[in-house]
């Protein structure tokens, strides 16, 4: 049993995959309840799944899951902020950009919370991750923090003052690594926003004023 799933690593599955394993099962979704029950799968949502580290012997990893649970999406916001380690706080929730409708989904790994970005927004500061023979889609540094400027509410940063608070006091940046952030994402994030980026506008003003 345990050759049979540990092929899958840490890589989420669907139900009808892992169905295909037991040809001889006449009800098949009865042995993927039996296997949940034991703690050999994890549902991630209907039709999901992923194997348990004690079946693969590889940790599950949240923004793999994350980008799997609903796509196309890459992880974002405060969550790539701190994977880079730009901010002190721990993140319990792993958030990500969608061009699909906003959703949410909670599952024993974790809560995952997905914001809709408009699809000329979307490729823009994307990268791709590899860690332990899998990768993830993942904003850039800048990508990151403009997407979480531009998508908390009630946030108006109309000076640069205002803008220095929000990263030294509000979430508590890493500035020393601000200041080495490349404008070009911020410039291409602001053209495909246009008036909504407002704030995001304010950030680079910061950003570029402190090269000179």
């Amino acid at each position: 049993m345990e050759s049979i799933l540990a092929k899958y690593g840490n890589l989420p599955v669907s139900a009808a995959s892992l169905a295909l394993e037991f040809p001889k099962i006449r009800k098949p979704g009865q042995k993927l309840g039996l296997l949940e029950r034991n703690g050999d799968i994890i549902r991630l949502k209907r039709g999901l799944y992923v194997c348990s580290e004690k079946i693969t012997g590889k940790p599950l990893s949240p923004e793999l899951i994350a980008n799997r649970l609903l796509t196309p999406s890459y992880v974002s916001m405060s969550t790539a902020l701190r994977y880079y380690g730009l901010i002190p706080e721990a993140v319990y929730i792993t958030q990500s950009m969608t061009t699909k409708e906003s959703r949410e989904y909670d599952n024993s790994i974790g809560r995952f919370v997905y914001t809709r970005i408009k699809r000329d927004a979307y490729n823009t500061g994307i990268r791709n991750i590899e860690e332990n023979g899998y990768s993830f889609l993942i904003a850039s540094p800048e990508k990151a923090l403009c997407d979480l400027i531009a998508n908390t509410p009630s946030l108006f940063l109309r000076y640069r003052k205002e803008a220095l608070i929000y990263l030294e006091d509000n979430i508590r940046l890493d500035m020393d690594a601000f200041y080495k952030l490349n404008p070009q994402i911020f410039e291409q994030y602001i053209a495909a926003h246009g008036k909504k980026s407002t704030s995001v506008n304010t950030i680079l003003s910061l950003l570029t004023e402190h090269g000179k």
